[in-house]
C-alpha cells in the first residue's frame, strides 16, 4: 500500500467516524485535499478493498473501514496529539477538588468518559477493583448494526472481565480493535488504554471512534493520576 492509499484510508476513517455514513469517492474528493481525482481515488478503494480494510456495506455505494483498517490506521498515528489548552484546563479544574484516591478515581472515570463520550473504565492501584462511567454512552451508537449492546453491558457487569481488559495496559497507549478483544461479547468494540504505577485507566466504544482524540485523552488522564499518586507518597 503506498502512501496515496493510505491517505485515503485515513480520510475514510475520519469521515466515517465524522458522519456515521458510508463514504463515497466523490465526498473523499471535495472534502479531502488529496490532490487526484474521483477515478484515481475509487481506484485505490478498489485496491483497499482488496486488502481487506474497506468493506462495502450491503447496498450502499460507500465503503467503510474493517477492523483490520483501522488496525492499520491506529498503527500509522505517527504520535499521539497533545489535548488543546481548554482541554488540560478542563481536566486540571475538574480534578482540582479531589481529596483523596477514591475520589480521584471517581472524578477520573467521569471526566474521562465526558471527554471521549465512551465508557471509561479505571483500575484502582494495587487493587482488583475497577471504577465504570458513561456505560449510557454506548446507546449512543446502537444504530450500529455491528454493536450488539447486551453482551456488552454484560461483559462490563463482570470485574473479572474489566481487569482482563487492562491487564495489558503498559506505559504507552495501546488499542485492541474489535476480534483482538479477550472476551467475546466485546468484540464489536474497541479498547484504548495505558497504565499509570499499579493501575490502568482505559476507554471502551464502538470500533468506530475517534482513536486519536481518545489516546490524547487517556494519555493525559492516566498521566495525571500517576502525579498524583507520586504526589502523594
Amino acid at each position: 500500500m503506498h502512501e496515496r492509499q493510505l491517505e485515503i484510508l485515513r480520510a475514510i476513517v475520519d469521515e466515517y467516524v465524522a458522519t456515521e455514513e458510508p463514504v463515497g469517492s466523490k465526498v473523499l474528493a471535495e472534502r479531502h485535499a488529496l490532490g487526484v481525482s474521483p477515478a484515481t481515488i475509487r481506484n485505490d478503494m478498489a485496491v483497499l478493498e482488496e486488502a481487506g480494510l474497506i468493506t462495502q456495506p450491503h447496498t450502499s455505494a460507500g465503503r467503510i473501514p474493517t477492523n483490520t483498517g483501522y488496525r492499520v490506521f491506529v498503527d500509522k498515528l505517527a504520535t499521539i496529539k497533545p489535548l488543546s489548552t481548554p482541554e488540560r484546563r478542563a481536566i486540571e479544574n475538574f480534578m482540582a477538588g479531589a481529596h483523596d484516591l477514591d475520589d480521584v478515581m471517581s472524578r477520573t472515570a467521569k471526566l474521562l468518559s465526558q471527554i471521549t463520550k465512551q465508557v471509561a473504565v479505571i483500575q484502582h492501584p494495587h487493587q482488583d477493583r475497577v471504577v465504570l462511567a458513561g456505560t449510557a454512552n454506548l446507546t449512543r451508537s446502537n444504530h450500529d448494526e455491528a454493536l450488539a449492546l447486551y453482551p456488552i453491558l454484560e461483559a462490563l457487569e463482570e470485574q473479572v472481565v474489566l481487569l482482563r481488559l487492562l491487564s495489558g495496559a503498559g506505559s504507552s497507549v495501546s488499542v485492541t480493535i474489535g476480534d483482538e478483544q479477550p472476551a467475546e461479547g466485546l468484540r464489536s468494540t474497541s479498547m484504548v488504554s495505558m497504565g499509570y504505577g499499579q493501575g490502568a485507566v482505559g476507554i471502551l466504544g464502538p470500533t468506530r471512534m475517534d482513536y486519536a482524540a481518545s489516546m490524547a485523552a487517556v494519555n493525559a488522564v492516566a498521566n495525571y493520576i500517576g502525579h498524583f499518586i507520586n504526589e502523594g507518597q
